[in-house]
């Protein structure tokens, strides 16, 4: 829980009164584009800075006031790896084990929980350097769990992973979840939000700028969109302006993949409508389809909203 978090660097002001909630046994994303105070907000919330005003409890404790219990209730996984390369799989888990003042027989015996529960088991003896990027964050993730904590804090954890290994990552925080564990997690991906939050935040400029399900924030962009794609980008102005016309809805235009979209309240109406006016207007489309709006459009919108009022 956060209630009106401030934080200010100087002349820039990173939080400007950041509320959230995070229901327990869910996972909360927090999207934002580059400098928007995701980083300030997880950093606030996991101990490592104080708020300059505002309050945050995380598992029940003051984030400043009890620093202490929060820490033990937590964990952390960053950006980057954080296991040793040299050391096996066993031997990385052991060591956090022993960091976090566990004796050498109940470290042994997390570390093969987790390996197990992680998939890691039969990689257990091997050098983390000859591990896979999936199996390194998996590795990471453990590691992260080595105390239980109740809440896990997960700042874009698949950066550079390839799509197979961000989909074992994706398995393993869902496993967390269906366990009790709570997740903020703070992604670069889109699809990453719109597969793992339950709720997500979207913040900018150091405010939250809206909230609520995946769902929810995509009907802001008013439910379904027709697409229509052409073969070629000398028809895109007339297709724009066919496509405005028949739907009575601003469009979006988008040159490189020779697409222009606008948002339909009857997608079969729709459908039948702009493929009639196509044909009649003599333009040969590549493809027309009907589609529920995706996160990204979403996160577009939105912060290309707040972009321009700040200006």
């Amino acid at each position: 829980m956060a209630d009106g978090l401030r934080k200010r660097y100087g002349d820039r002001v990173a939080l400007a009164g950041v509320d959230l909630t995070v229901p327990p046994g869910t996972v909360h994303g927090l999207l934002g584009p580059n400098g928007a105070g995701k980083t300030t907000a997880v950093r606030i919330l996991t101990t490592l800075l104080r708020p300059d005003a505002g309050r945050a409890e995380v598992a029940g404790h003051d984030v400043v006031h009890d620093a202490t219990r929060v820490r033990r209730s937590i964990g952390l996984v960053g950006q980057y790896a954080a296991v040793d390369e040299v050391l096996s799989g066993r031997q990385n888990l052991e060591m956090f084990g022993r960091l976090h003042h566990l004796g050498t027989r109940a470290a042994r015996m997390r570390a093969g929980e987790l390996l197990e529960r992680f998939g890691l088991d039969d990689a257990a003896t091997l050098a983390v350097g000859r591990y896979s990027g999936g199996m390194r964050r998996r590795l990471d993730l453990a590691a992260s769990l080595i105390l239980a904590p109740r809440v896990l804090f997960l700042d874009e954890p698949t950066t550079g992973l390839d799509p197979r290994s961000r989909g074992e990552v994706w398995a393993a925080v869902r496993a967390l979840v269906a366990d009790g564990t709570t997740v903020l997690l703070t992604t670069q991906y889109l699809e990453e939000a719109d597969q793992l939050a339950d709720r997500i935040s979207v913040i900018d400029h150091g405010r939250v700028i809206a909230d609520g399900t995946p769902d929810v924030l995509k009907s802001r962009l008013g439910g379904d969109r027709i697409d229509v794609v052409l073969h070629g980008s000398a028809e895109l102005p007339e297709t724009a302006a066919l496509l405005a016309g028949v739907t009575g809805t601003e469009v979006d235009t988008d040159g490189e993949a020779l697409r222009i979209s606008a948002p339909v309240a009857d997608r079969v109406r729709a459908l039948t409508e702009v493929t009639v006016a196509l044909r009649d207007s003599g333009i040969a489309a590549a493809d027309v389809t009907v589609r529920r709006p995706t996160l990204d459009e979403v996160f577009l919108r939105l912060t290309e909203r707040t972009g321009s009022e700040a200006a």
